[in-house]
């Protein structure tokens, strides 16, 4: 089998075991566990603070002592034995700790992937630039296929989505100690100091006014990616408890339909070429923050009816808000830092938005959820306003019942139905988005120079 087959397969399940819960994780929480949302969110925060300092803990190891390949292999096995574990949990406060130790061992595959791929093309005298863009697009596939199996095999609200990435984990594991050797490079001189044996010398452009701002911005978008990972399928589940929509395709396939967003991702990258070269790096993350705030206000007045063209376009949007600043910013990156300093400059960019954003919004989004906008109700009048039916509807009072509770016979429940106010919580999603790019456009400073994008193609 060629390089690039076998450099496929470990995308494609370098992806796969990561997208068999992460879409679905709300559902099992929320829906089957009935667990609060201030700790939801704490469950992500364990993939922010996991890469604040695991990437660089590993690639330090990689770099100094272990085969990357051999390293790759043992997390992903130890990854495995992690999820497989997370099944048997039963309180919240052990779920987050297990998920930290499962975080501990993802999050650094990521960069190891990269790795991987990167030093084996060369071993075999590929083009990174042109050969490893279509190897890294099958981890979307893969993405993709996990959320799909986790759907129409009835996972997506029980503990076996975290069983079907576990194996897959498992599996590429063991597929790993087959790869390419890629040894120990050990760049980093014996006598560094401990600032650049950590690449900690990247903190120094937080020195810079301009750069400084990019690194806020990268966080509060960090946060933002967190939000519609967090609750966009479990938000089109919901919808399962009005009446109207309780039979609707959205309902029984919401992961499939969540999908489209991962099918977009591959094809707004093909246009990233053509955007950059045209408006210029400030303008494509601009629009990358307008399309978030179209992203939420489209899912704020979605419904799986006569509102399901704005679900679907809000999940095509999502392609261009994830793509254009990630890969914009990367490229600002690059561009913008010394060349003695790049790799950990692109570590600080990946650690403002997937660990410092991915925290604070992780927090913050389940706080102001569980503190604005969940509504309680106490009486079946009162639950079937916010339901849009009447409040002898059978199927509303299933609900009731299917959550432990009683129904008095003028209608008091036994104890208060919690729900959560979707629509009002897009909407503020939207103008949380639509205020970053407000000040973004306004306060960074940055000029379109066609040369610049020239000179970082080649």
């Amino acid at each position: 089998m060629g390089i690039k087959n076998r450099l496929i397969i470990m995308s494609f399940l370098q992806f796969f075991v990561w997208g068999a819960w992460l879409i679905t994780i709300g559902n099992y929480w929320f829906g089957t566990k009935n667990w609060e949302g201030t700790q939801f969110g704490l469950v992500f925060g364990t993939m922010g603070i996991a890469s604040l300092f695991m990437p660089t803990l590993t690639g330090i190891i990689a770099d100094r002592w272990i085969n990357a390949e051999k390293l790759y292999g043992f997390l992903h096995i130890v990854y495995a034995l992690v999820l497989f574990g997370i099944a048997q949990v039963t309180t919240p406060d052990n779920f987050i700790y297990v998920m930290f130790a499962a975080m501990c061992c993802y999050m650094p595959t990521i960069a190891l992937s990269n790795s991987i791929s990167y030093t084996s093309l060369k071993l075999n005298n590929k083009n990174i630039v042109k050969d490893f863009p279509p190897i890294r697009v099958w981890g979307t596939i893969g993405f993709i296929a996990a959320m799909w199996i986790t759907n129409l095999s009835g996972s997506k609200a029980t503990e076996y989505q975290f069983y079907i990435a576990g194996v897959g984990a498992l599996i590429l594991g063991v597929y790993a100690f087959t790869l390419p050797k890629c040894e120990p490079q050990r760049l980093t001189k014996e006598d560094a100091t401990l600032t650049e044996t950590l690449g900690l010398e990247a903190f120094k452009l937080f020195g810079n006014y301009k750069m400084a701002l990019f690194f806020v911005f990268s966080m509060f978008l960090g946060g933002a990616l967190q939000l519609t990972n967090a609750y966009g399928d479990v938000f089109l589940d919901e919808f399962k408890h009005f009446p109207k929509y309780a039979d609707s395709f959205v309902i029984q396939y919401s992961t499939i339909i969540m999908s489209i967003s991962q099918v977009s991702e591959t094809l707004f990258i093909l246009a990233i070429p053509f955007f950059l070269r045209r408006f210029g790096i400030k303008q494509v993350m601009l629009i990358s923050m307008l399309a978030w705030v179209l992203r939420f206000g489209l899912f704020a007045f979605g419904d799986p009816v006569g509102g399901l063209w704005m679900i679907i376009m809000s999940c095509i949007v999502y392609g261009m808000a994830f793509d254009f600043f990630n890969i914009s910013g990367s490229l600002f990156v690059e561009s913008n830092t010394d060349s003695k300093i790049r790799s950990s400059a692109q570590g600080l960019f990946m650690m403002m938005t997937n660990g410092v954003g991915a925290v604070l919004g992780s927090l913050t989004s389940g706080w102001a959820i569980d503190r604005f906008f969940t509504k309680s109700f106490h009486n079946t009048t009162e639950l079937a306003g916010f339901l849009q039916t009447d409040s002898t509807n059978s199927k509303m009072l299933d609900f009731v019942k299917s959550h432990g509770n009683t129904v008095s016979a003028d209608g008091i429940f036994g104890s208060e139905i919690l729900m959560k106010d979707w629509h009002n919580i897009w909407l503020s999603f939207a103008a949380y988005a639509l205020i970053i790019a407000i000040a973004f456009a306004v306060l960074f400073k940055h000029k379109h120079d066609p040369k610049e994008i020239e000179n970082l193609s080649h």
